[in-house]
C-alpha cells in the first residue's frame, strides 16, 4: 500500500538496542542518526532512507531492503547475512563495511563504486555482473564468492584472501593484486603451485 504522507523525519538522534526484528519499518527518513546494537534480523525497511548514518554492532541479517535508500552509511561489526542489496534504492546507494559479516549476501547486477570493504568476512557472496570499480578489499574474506562479468577496474585486493577470479571472465584492468595472492587468478587452471 502506497501513502502520500510525509516521512516520518528522525535527525541526529541515537538508537541502543531497539529490536526491530520481524517487524515491518515504514515511511521513515534518518538522518545523521546512529545505531548501536539494534537487531534488524529479519525486518521490513522497505522505502525507508538512511542517510548519512552510522550501524554498530547491528544485525540486518535476512533484512528486506526493497526500494531503502542507504546514502554515506558506514556499517561497523555488523552481521548482514544473506542480504539482498540488489533491491535498495540506486539513488541512495553508498555506503563501507568495517568488520562486517556480509556472508551470502547478492550485490548482483549492481554499481558499488569505490566502495570499501575492510577486515570483512564476504562468504559466497554474488558480485556477478556488478560494477567495484575502485572498490577496496582489505584483509577480507571472500571464499566462494562469485565474480562473473564483474567490472573490477582499479579495484584493490592486495590483502584479500580467499578469492577466485576468473580474469577472462571479468573486467580487471588496473586491478591491484599482491604478489602472494595471485593464486586466486589462476583457481580456473588446476595448478599445483607450490
Amino acid at each position: 500500500m502506497l501513502t502520500n504522507e510525509e516521512p516520518i523525519l528522525h535527525e541526529d538522534k541515537t538508537f541502543t538496542n531497539i529490536d526491530y526484528s520481524e517487524k515491518r519499518l515504514t515511511n521513515r527518513e534518518f538522518v545523521n542518526c546512529e545505531f548501536i546494537n539494534c537487531n534488524f534480523g529479519k525486518s521490513d525497511l522497505k522505502g525507508n532512507d538512511f542517510m548519512d548514518c552510522k550501524f554498530k554492532q547491528c544485525n540486518f541479517s535476512m533484512a528486506i531492503l526493497d526500494g531503502t535508500g542507504l546514502k554515506d552509511v558506514v556499517f561497523t561489526g555488523c552481521k548482514i547475512l544473506g542480504v539482498d542489496f540488489t533491491r535498495c534504492n540506486k539513488f541512495l546507494f553508498s555506503f563501507e563495511f568495517n568488520q562486517c559479516y556480509l556472508d551470502y549476501s547478492t550485490f548482483f547486477g549492481v554499481k558499488v563504486k569505490r566502495i570499501n570493504f575492510t577486515d570483512c568476512s564476504l562468504k559466497e557472496v554474488d558480485f556477478t555482473e556488478c560494477d567495484l570499480s575502485g572498490s577496496v578489499f582489505k584483509n577480507s574474506d571472500l571464499l566462494g564468492s562469485k565474480f562473473s562479468g564483474t567490472i573490477m577496474e582499479k579495484t584493490d585486493f592486495r590483502t584479500a584472501y580467499n578469492f577466485s577470479i576468473d580474469p577472462d571472465g571479468n573486467r580487471m584492468k588496473k586491478a591491484k593484486f599482491a604478489a602472494n595472492n595471485l593464486m586466486g587468478l589462476l583457481d580456473k587452471h588446476n595448478l599445483d603451485v607450490e
